[in-house]
């Protein structure tokens, strides 16, 4: 270990982005890398898989996609500005994801129907997600 706080070693992908503080619990970030939400260089990668820094990430939460680059390595999960100083994210990756707010925010101001979709409507908004979705 070069570092008590930050270090340049390698650590497993799950402890680090519990570390870095992506998600609340490691087994949160367990599930989100098994389900193909974190990829390293385009890949999908196992949970023991270790990062460096200089590695780049691929997070997906939620509605948001994160594109990051591995600055520092932890396996201590402390405050946020510190965990924020683990990792910096793209500067296309920002733009994208404010990109991505705004449609939503523009998206919400439709009316919204007064109850759930049917069957054969959830299908055809299914269909229209493909569409648009990038795989």
């Amino acid at each position: 270990m070069t570092d008590s706080k930050h270090g340049s070693k390698k650590v497993r992908i799950d402890k680090w982005l519990w570390a870095a503080r992506f998600f609340k619990t490691r087994s949160l970030a367990k599930s989100a890398i098994e389900g193909g939400k974190v990829q390293l260089a385009g890949q999908r990668v196992k949970v023991s898989r270790e990062v460096a820094p200089g590695d780049v990430l691929r997070v997906r939460q939620g509605w948001d996609e994160r594109e990051i680059t591995v600055l520092a390595t932890s396996e201590q999960r402390r405050a946020a500005p510190i965990a924020q100083t683990l990792y910096q994210e793209t500067d296309t990756s920002i733009d994208r994801r404010n990109r991505a707010a705004e449609a939503r925010k523009a998206a919400g101001a439709l009316t919204r129907p007064s109850q759930r979709p049917g069957k054969h409507e959830r299908k055809a908004l299914e269909r229209l997600r493909k569409q648009f979705d990038p795989p």
